[in-house]
């Protein structure tokens, strides 16, 4: 890159291609939380459409950094996975039925007490 400092170094290319390489993970995790899939022509419904996803991206990695950060399988988990082991339970009313055998059950459990301790922003 002419004119850059430094950007004749490998550190400077390798920096580089990891910053990109972070925005390409970013962008495949929003079109997997919905923004493939922009639903109307109107403007303000597509706003809407991305608002809505955005937020599901970052309540799904709020969730990852505040209560799953010790769980090897689901810290890095892509939201497909998430979606299978965790967000798709069935619940009636205010019961939660989690089968014992069910193999995510104590990271769930984990992560619903992590949740309900945390302090409320003030």
């Amino acid at each position: 890159m002419w004119g850059i400092a430094g950007s004749h170094q490998i550190q400077f290319l390798d920096a580089l291609h990891r910053d990109h390489a972070e925005i390409e993970d970013r962008i495949r995790t929003g079109k997997a939380m919905g923004l493939h899939n922009l639903p109307s022509q109107s403007w303000q419904i597509n706003t809407g459409w991305m608002l809505a996803a955005n937020l599901a991206a970052d309540l799904d990695t709020w969730l990852r950094l505040l209560t799953l950060h010790d769980s090897e399988d689901l810290t890095g988990a892509e939201p497909d996975t998430m979606r299978f082991r965790l967000y798709h339970l069935p619940a009636r009313r205010r019961y939660l039925r989690i089968e014992r055998t069910w193999p995510w059950a104590s990271a769930f459990t984990t992560s619903w007490t992590r949740l309900t301790q945390l302090l409320a922003a003030t």
